[in-house]
């Protein structure tokens, strides 16, 4: 089934919001449950917080750094991987089931491979296992989420690529619409992309009008008198939304 894709402009003006207000919009569109689909279902570690969040397609790859044999048998897999990465129209990020977990014996991210990952389109990665070089992956501009750092690489080699992986408890598909910040990632639905941006962009707006507006501008007033403030702009919150969305709300 075809379903509308998100523009590169749209993605980039989707940048600027964090990962949790961009889930507050995919719950009021999207038919999936919200409290078990899209987003990480274990903790995972943002390494470069300082970038912001990142936004791009799934780029899918398997690793097993603790085994040499696919080093031996598989001597084109880093140029026919490359091809691949090429070959998909950016931004992207890449996703990288460690089938090592959970255990952890090497390192599929450097200073190199970031690097020429960088300059194939790749924003970052979501990989569930180790990174290392942290501080040369930041100035290379590659943002990374993962399980742990470690020093060495090990036998570090592509294994599969293209197909689906799992990484913290997620099953994602390549191709995927991904946002993903110090919070943790959601992978979007494909047909969750259409009124997505709109959707974050009203959640945002709808907070700092209402809720958010009176708690920082009823101080010094009386108890009652906040809670008062409170209770309607929590009403005015829901009617928003009632009258955009069929969902409901956290207030």
């Amino acid at each position: 089934m075809n379903h509308y894709q998100m523009s590169h402009s749209e993605m980039l003006e989707l940048r600027r919001w964090n990962t949790p207000t961009i889930y507050n919009g995919w719950e009021q569109i999207t038919k999936h449950d919200v409290g078990t689909e899209a987003v990480n279902l274990e903790p995972v570690t943002d390494f470069m917080p300082q970038m912001g969040a990142m936004v791009g397609r799934a780029i899918t790859i398997v690793v097993e750094p603790g085994n040499p044999i696919h080093k031996k048998t598989k001597s084109s897999a880093w140029s026919e991987y490359r091809s691949y990465i090429a070959s998909i129209p950016g931004p992207k990020i890449v996703i990288v089931q460690d089938l090592d977990k959970p255990n952890t014996f090497g390192s599929f991210w450097g200073e190199v491979n970031s690097n020429v990952h960088r300059a194939l389109g790749c924003v970052g990665t979501i990989v569930d296992g180790a990174i290392r070089d942290v501080d040369e992956m930041t100035y290379a501009g590659f943002k990374a989420l993962a399980r742990r750092m470690c020093v060495g690489h090990a036998y570090n080699w592509p294994v599969q690529w293209g197909g689906e992986v799992e990484v913290f408890g997620r099953k994602i598909q390549p191709g995927q619409l991904i946002h993903a910040d110090k919070h943790g990632f959601i992978a979007i639905p494909p047909e969750d992309e259409q009124g997505l941006l709109d959707a974050s962009r009203f959640m945002d707006s709808n907070e700092c009008k209402t809720v958010i507006d009176v708690a920082r501008t009823t101080c010094g007033q009386s108890i009652e008198e906040m809670l008062a403030a409170m209770n309607d702009a929590s009403a005015r919150y829901r009617k928003a939304m009632t009258e955009k969305f069929s969902r409901g709300g956290e207030f």
